[in-house]
């Protein structure tokens, strides 16, 4: 089986993720209530636990992820297969997320403990103390800049895919992940230099 991406074929293995997903969708462009319930089931969890690391508002998560879901339902012909099915999903949620977020001013972070990837460490205190650090200086970065940093690191994307999902230029994915790193390096910096200073007093 192949799909287009521009002029060049894709190939799409038979039997993949992606390949089920795809077919899914195309049943779902049919109106097949039976193909988008289990195109729901796939990705409520990961929807959500994509909009919970902007937001700890579980009503808000829950909003976004129905409303992602609805234009799914609605636009699902209009899917040419330029990209995978996740990225297109995702690039709805992301879009739906920031529409979310100006209208209600949302701006939390919640990140899972146990999925943050830092060093461990016999000190408990010193690792509970690193997750804050981290917590409070994604939060502390603008919602693109911390939205690249949340797809690369915690979803493992490509630029590619992150700029299909953000609709924009690879560069411009590049450009917000070189700021991002930098804020987010100045932002720890100080962070662990207060928690230092109020230790030692």
């Amino acid at each position: 089986m192949l799909r287009s991406v521009g002029n060049q074929p894709l190939p799409v293995h038979e039997g993949s993720a992606d390949d089920r997903e795809l077919q899914l969708l195309r049943r779902v462009a049919r109106q097949d209530r039976e193909a988008f319930k289990e195109l729901y089931f796939i990705y409520h969890r990961r929807l959500l636990r994509f909009v919970m690391r902007m937001t700890s508002r579980q009503d808000l998560a829950e909003e976004v992820l129905n409303d992602t879901m609805w234009i799914v339902w609605k636009k699902a012909g209009e899917f040419r297969a330029a990209s995978q099915v996740s990225t297109w999903i995702l690039g709805i949620a992301y879009r739906q997320t920031l529409s979310t977020s100006r209208r209600t001013q949302f701006n939390a972070l919640a990140v899972e403990p146990e999925e943050l990837d830092v060093a461990s460490a016999d000190d408990m205190q010193l690792q509970t103390e690193t997750r804050e650090w981290l917590d409070q200086g994604l939060a502390q970065l603008p919602l693109e800049q911390r939205m690249v940093m949340e797809l690369t690191y915690f979803l493992g994307h490509s630029c590619e895919e992150i700029a299909n999902i953000m609709d924009c230029p690879v560069n411009t994915v590049k450009t917000r992940m070189f700021h991002a790193r930098r804020k987010l390096r100045t932002g720890l910096a100080k962070l662990a230099g207060t928690a230092t200073d109020a230790r030692t007093e």
